[in-house]
């Protein structure tokens, strides 16, 4: 898979909510109600990702949850990052 150019980064972050440039990955940061809301969210992530076989960077403090998703086969971004997040976002809906 081809890692995308800046042009094509930044295109695709305008259709994604709340995804932000990161280095070389998109980064997005997700607050629950508590810390029971956060791991629920954390195993709908991971489910996700395993049927997508793509796994995120994966930060969890209490109630916050840090995802951050890069091509590290590619080098960099790829459309499997942002089909992730936007999946993921499906789960917040």
């Amino acid at each position: 898979m081809e890692k995308l150019n800046q042009s094509e980064i930044q295109q695709r972050l305008t259709e994604v909510k709340g995804w932000k440039l990161d280095g070389n990955a998109i980064k997005k940061e997700f607050e629950f109600s508590d810390f029971s809301e956060a791991m629920k969210f954390i195993n709908q992530v991971a489910d996700l990702a395993e049927s997508h076989n793509h796994h995120p960077e994966l930060y969890n403090v209490y109630n916050k949850v840090s995802l951050r998703f890069s091509t590290h086969d590619a080098g960099g971004i790829t459309t499997r990052d942002f089909r992730m997040a936007t999946d993921i976002d499906k789960i917040t809906e």
